[in-house]
């Protein structure tokens, strides 16, 4: 508020300033007014709102009864008294001052003189012309008398004796046959206007007078040149001759000096209400900051007194905070002065209550700290089941914000029937079945992320009839798929072991009764043992292909790790299928490459691939995409295909081995696949498409720059 008090101030002593030395320089005041009187509104309407403001608030104090606004409004009028009269005496007499000074500005005796100089000049420079067009004409006069051979010789001598300054022999086109002049540097002359070539042409003198850059005048003059014979070209006489400097600095003053009155008269009722205006928004600007500035020191002198009621108003609240500085050394300083002390014995004595409180709370931030970096899921609940506190690691297990969870009852976590329902009804049993006691239980919870397995442990904070619990959740789901993984890499395994090796004896007995009984049997018999050797072979194959898949399983290679250009691989395994089954593929340009084994990376795709065809079997419309795009710093590849899909019940367990819907499936092609996939650091899940089918998406990680990718 005070800065705006100092700029209106600062403009009204401008336009003061600028209408005192308006006489010297109007031009610069009439160019600029517009933008003063503009800024100069603008400050008088932003004043006008604050002291609006200003009063409006000062009312409003006074309506309120608040302590010290009676003694503001006193000290603002008796201030703004102060700079109304004075500033209104002044301005009636600045008006009229202003009015008699421009009336006294024009004279008739001055308007008189001015034209009669001007005629003076005009008449003088006249005379000049017309010396100048005589004497160009006698010598045109001259040359026409001689011959045309000799004119161009003759000129320079003929120009002197005329005491012309310039003079130039031209043909009937305006071109120079023939230059003179007096002033040795001027080489050729100017080309005439061509109105004055059409005039001389048809006999007649053309003359004008033309200011010079130099703030001189001169007389051009072009005339004809009489012809001795018909048959000759016709011929121009051009003229250049300036005009005395005296007489052209005289005449240029006259004009400016006449020109300059004629504005200034005409401008006179205009400056009248200019000045007046100027002096009015000036005056107006000076006196709304003198209201405005004597609001401000009215506000300052009974600031005191209303921080002293605001003090004792918050002690009696109970808030000893209202510490005022002393600025003045007066009895409202003593008396702040003591009122400080005493607010201050005040605080130090509540101070020490305080402290107590705040050690509770760090204590209690401590434990909320605790809680937070703690990795297992805790969950501290009120004896009626209600949520109290919900730790970030149980809010990322349950797949809900903390504001969800906590300050509502347990059994009413999540919708009416998803996963966390039934989740939080099945654990608010277990605390009903347990009442008082810690109870232990592994539950399975199904959200958007996918199925988890948890491992719930709900205990009581104290011995009370109906205490607290605190209810942990550790998320053991990979450690039981891992546990399952190890058990199944072992059966896999045993079972390669113990039966691989007696089927090659079953097979090679097998074909050796065959080869020793064929011939002793009837042909009935011959082709009974025929038949069930074939079968014995058959089936001891399909039993060595289970036991291969199995092995394979149980020994994966190790990853050569290196380069590898996915795209390329996708391309390359595409190529194989592309005969059987219909494939679209999608694949974003200049993608990075990934740190993999090439032949493990090409089972990857082959079964996905196998497992799309298989499962499109019988489909009218088979088709098969493959998409590979860029995530982050992964790559994503996609295989999806529009056939019947995965039941339900599977997908918990899809990965596992022996996990299959097929009627002679093994289930370990998507189990090999995840292995591959866990041991190049990647990610592999199954999505439901919006189309319907199936759709299996992996994720590896992108080979960083300046990594060679071999390990």
């Amino acid at each position: 508020m005070i800065y705006l008090v100092t700029a209106s101030l600062l403009l009204g002593s401008a336009l003061i300033g600028l209408l005192a030395t308006a006489a010297d320089n109007t031009a610069f005041l009439a160019e600029n007014i517009s933008l003063l009187l503009t800024v100069t509104l603008g400050g008088v309407l932003g004043l006008i709102t604050l002291i609006t403001y200003q009063a409006f608030v000062l009312i409003r104090r006074v309506r309120a009864g608040v302590f010290g606004a009676r003694l503001t409004a006193r000290f603002f009028v008796i201030i703004s008294l102060m700079a109304l009269v004075p500033g209104m005496v002044v301005y009636v007499v600045s008006v009229q001052f202003l009015t008699r000074s421009i009336e006294s500005w024009f004279d008739v005796r001055m308007e008189g003189a001015l034209e009669g100089g001007l005629t003076l000049g005009r008449t003088a420079l006249e005379h000049v012309q017309r010396e100048v067009t005589r004497k160009s004409e006698s010598l045109g006069r001259q040359l026409s008398d001689m011959p045309a051979v000799l004119q161009a010789a003759r000129l320079d001598e003929l120009r002197e004796a005329a005491g012309l300054q310039e003079a130039a022999l031209l043909d009937g086109s305006g071109r120079l046959l023939a230059f003179s002049s007096a002033s040795p540097s001027s080489l050729i002359p100017p080309p005439p206007d061509p109105g004055a070539l059409w005039q001389a042409r048809l006999g007649q003198p053309w003359t004008r007078l033309q200011a010079t850059d130099g703030g001189g005048i001169q007389v051009q003059v072009v005339t004809p040149v009489s012809l001795a014979s018909i048959t000759d070209n016709p011929r121009l006489l051009h003229v250049i001759h300036p005009v005395p400097q005296q007489l052209a600095r005289d005449a240029a003053h006259v004009e400016q000096a006449r020109q300059g009155y004629q504005e200034l008269l005409l401008s006179r009722l205009g400056l009248k209400r200019l000045y007046g205006i100027s002096l009015t928004m000036a005056l107006t600007l000076a006196l709304f900051s003198a209201l405005s500035l004597a609001f401000l020191v009215s506000e300052r002198l009974a600031a005191p007194l209303r921080a002293l009621a605001r003090g004792t108003r918050a002690v009696a609240r109970g808030d000893y905070t209202q510490v005022h500085a002393v600025a003045s050394r007066d009895e409202l300083g003593m008396l702040t002065h003591s009122f400080n002390r005493m607010t201050r014995q005040l605080s130090e004595a509540r101070a020490a209550a305080e402290e107590s409180h705040d050690k509770l709370l760090h204590a209690n931030a401590y434990l909320d700290g605790v809680l937070a970096s703690v990795t297992a899921g805790v969950v501290t609940l009120e004896g009626d089941l209600r949520v109290r506190l919900v730790n970030p690691a149980a809010a990322a297990l349950l797949g809900q914000p903390r504001e969800a969870l906590e300050d509502r009852a347990l059994e009413t976590w999540g919708g009416d029937d998803d996963g966390l329902r039934r989740f939080a009804r099945a654990v608010a049993g277990l605390f009903h079945a347990h009442p008082g006691q810690p109870w232990r239980a592994q539950l399975e919870l199904d959200t958007p992320a996918g199925h988890q397995i948890l491992l719930a442990r709900g205990t009581p904070l104290s011995a009370a009839p109906q205490p607290d619990y605190v209810l942990v959740l550790d998320d053991v789901t990979q450690l039981l798929r891992a546990q399952r993984d190890a058990a199944w890499g072992e059966a896999a395994r045993r079972m390669a072991h113990e039966i691989k090796n007696p089927l090659t004896p079953i097979q090679l007995s097998a074909e050796r009764l065959e080869a020793r009984l064929a011939d002793r049997l009837d042909p009935a018999g011959r082709e009974t043992l025929t038949r069930a050797v074939a079968t014995i072979v058959g089936q001891v194959g399909a039993m060595k292909g289970l036991v291969d898949a199995f092995a394979q399983y149980a020994r994966l290679p190790s990853p050569r790790i290196e380069r590898v250009d996915l795209a390329a691989l996708v391309r390359e395994v595409v190529g194989l299928y592309e005969a059987e089954i219909p494939i679209n593929i999608a694949l974003q340009p200049d993608l990075a490459p990934v740190a993999g084994d090439p032949s493990l990376l090409r089972q990857v795709l082959v079964n996905l691939l196998k497992n799309a065809r298989e499962a499109l079997a019988g489909t009218p419309a088979p088709q098969v995409e493959i998409d590979l795009r860029r995530d982050g710093e992964r790559l994503q590849l996609c295989v999806q295909d529009n056939g019947p899909g995965f039941a339900e019940d599977l997908k918990p367990r899809l990965f596992e081995p022996y996990a299959t819907s097929k009627p002679k499936g093994t289930g370990l092609g998507l189990a090999v696949v995840k292995k591959i996939v866990e041991e190049h650091h990647g990610e592999i899940r199954v999505l439901d498409p919006a189309g319907g089918g199936a759709r299996i998406c992996v994720w590896l990680p992108v080979l960083s720059d300046g990594d060679t990718g071999h390990a």
